[in-house]
């Protein structure tokens, strides 16, 4: 077992407090706690066995006990900051048995930035900073009710695989169903059944999730204007990126990149 993991799971009563520059660059591996992380300046994703979660500023991923998971960053990031909470101090609701990203308040991302004066196991006999961790796991019961929408299926099939790294390795690029699966040797209706059945979702609307995705991580870490990120995530024109971005984030290009900076 990786030695972090054999600390995290030294007193199963505690609560553990981990700050790195990245979750420990550890492979897919599960736990007994829940965990939230928290990324402070970079772009992360949460990988799963199904589904790749892309967690932007000012959110953070929940992280249910007992799910294979791994973290990993496309850009540096200043700082990780990661909470493992004991099971039986979160109540399962339906919400909380699932991984996801939800937004992070201004309270809750000062009471996370002071939990930097800890590392390692906070017992109950720590009374001070576990009283403190208990009123911050309850703000995070309190905002972990709307996760954010933008979740990428992911899939183990080798025939697949090539063929979604080529759409995130184009996705400034036009992309058509017939075209891609001509230049894999499919036929657009074999190509479809290929996305239908291994991801459970269609090769538009995984284009279009990647399109976003890179629009977001282009807001949070460029200064392009919203034109050009648009452009530059594989649109042709500002209206249907603001209308694809509206449609997925709920929210516009502008409102999110001033919420999140």
């Amino acid at each position: 077992m990786h030695p972090f993991l054999q600390a995290l799971a030294h007193y199963p009563d505690s609560i553990y407090v981990h700050h790195s520059k990245i979750e420990e660059q550890l492979p897919m591996h599960s736990h007994k706690k829940h965990q939230i992380s928290y990324v402070e300046g970079g772009v992360a994703f949460l990988n799963t066995k199904n589904n790749s979660f892309f967690f932007p500023a000012r959110h953070f991923i929940w992280i249910p006990a007992g799910l294979e998971h791994n973290v990993t960053s496309r850009t540096s990031v200043k700082m990780v900051h990661n909470l493992f909470f004991p099971a039986d101090l979160i109540p399962e609701t339906e919400i909380l048995k699932k991984a996801g990203i939800f937004p992070v308040s201004n309270l809750l991302m000062e009471m996370i930035n002071y939990t930097q004066r800890w590392n390692g196991d906070i017992l109950r006999t720590d009374a001070e900073a576990f009283e403190f961790l208990i009123a911050l796991r309850n703000i995070i019961l309190e905002v972990a009710k709307t996760p954010f929408p933008v979740v990428l299926p992911t899939t183990t099939n080798e025939m697949l695989r090539p063929i979604l790294k080529y759409i995130h390795l184009n996705v400034d690029q036009p992309l058509y169903l017939e075209e891609v699966a001509a230049h894999f040797g499919y036929s657009a209706r074999s190509l479809s059944r290929l996305f239908q059945k291994n991801i459970e979702t269609s090769f538009l609307q995984y284009v279009k999730l990647t399109r976003i995705i890179k629009s977001i991580e282009l807001l949070l870490k460029t200064d392009l204007s919203i034109s050009e990120v648009a452009y530059a995530s594989g649109y042709n024109s500002l209206s249907a990126f603001s209308y694809a971005f509206n449609q997925i984030v709920n929210q516009s290009p502008a409102a999110f990149k001033k919420q999140s900076l």
